[in-house]
């Protein structure tokens, strides 16, 4: 998998893009995490890549010839299954979602800043429109950490137990049940004792009855699907 995300704020993404299992699955060759600064795109001598919005409206808008430049450039380069815009009023990111996106051979990920952009980008350049939240952040880049480190962790060879990820939270719609290790006894809280068994059909089905009883607590609107 490749993912080629396009920003005004490379720096913010150096650090997250680089550690852990990101950072290892790049050291094994399972993924690319390209970051391109939209800047570089600019054709104005100071590299702007917004300008006011049309109607007097507050705030500054990203253009669309940056970015269609860079999403060409980049396609010249290699077929994308999706070009993705983060955006507020985007489709919700879930599980689901990052399952799919998953299996896609390369994406590119355009981060919003500013105002907004152009709306000629919405509408003729992206594919996929995600929101990891309904709240409103400084920009883009945080969603797309957000969304590479949900899909790369889902590839084959990413994480050191893949029957880990299979078990997640919301996987099957349900929370994650609890999780205990060592020591056994810790100031009188015990681990429960059905855990200290053995017996694997027993552990699986308290899990699941943990994992639907968390869920109804916590998560109910979960468990109409």
């Amino acid at each position: 998998m490749r993912i080629d995300i396009l920003t005004v704020l490379p720096e913010m993404l150096e650090s997250p893009l680089n550690c852990s299992i990101l950072k290892r699955a790049q050291d094994k060759g399972l993924c690319e995490l390209v970051v391109h600064n939209l800047r570089d795109y600019s054709d104005n001598k100071y590299r702007k890549v917004d300008d006011y919005p049309f109607g007097g409206e507050a705030g500054m808008v990203m253009q669309i010839g940056p970015v269609d430049r860079a999403i060409a450039d980049l396609k010249s380069r290699r077929e994308y299954d999706e070009v993705i815009f983060t955006s507020p009023d985007g489709e919700q990111f879930d599980q689901p979602m990052a399952n799919t996106l998953s299996l896609c051979e390369n994406l590119i990920i355009l981060c919003g800043h500013y105002k907004g952009v152009d709306w000629r980008i919405r509408e003729h350049l992206i594919t996929k429109e995600i929101s990891i939240g309904d709240y409103v952040l400084t920009g883009g880049e945080i969603p797309a950490v957000v969304i590479a480190d949900a899909l790369v962790r889902l590839i084959p060879g990413a994480i050191g137990d893949e029957q880990s990820a299979l078990s997640d939270s919301f996987q099957d719609n349900l929370l994650a049940p609890p999780v205990y290790t060592r020591p056994a006894e810790y100031n009188g809280w015990r681990v429960p004792d059905i855990l200290l068994s053995g017996h694997k059909a027993k552990i699986d089905e308290w899990r699941h009855e943990q994992a639907v009883a968390r869920t109804r607590a916590c998560r109910p609107d979960l468990l109409k699907d």
